[in-house]
């Protein structure tokens, strides 16, 4: 897939050059904005790019992603939650209680 062909949805990288984004140097900040943010068009522009196994291997080292997006992609690749590393952190830092 050429650098050209590639259309992600304008809202994704609003505080970024997207012309200045490269798809394997920033391949996590990609992952994680489609899956935080994306929309389906997108989601297929990175599965097409990637393809699923390499998806699951870029997620899991993604930092922060939000509940919906990790159920999402260790659901779509088969793999456990456990396995991503915003869950062991997400784990390790919890929530302030409210009084």
């Amino acid at each position: 897939m050429d650098k050209k062909d590639i259309k992600f949805s304008k809202h994704l990288f609003w505080d970024i050059d997207v012309n200045e984004l490269d798809m394997e140097k920033h391949k996590e900040f990609i992952v994680e904005r489609v899956l935080d943010y994306g929309f389906m068009n997108d989601w297929l522009v990175i599965k097409d790019y990637y393809s699923l196994e390499k998806l699951a291997i870029i997620a899991q080292n993604v930092r922060n992603l939000m509940p919906k997006s990790l159920s999402f992609i260790a659901t779509i690749t088969n793999t456990q939650i456990t396995d991503y590393r915003c869950y062991k952190l997400a784990q390790s830092n919890p929530p302030h209680w409210n009084f």
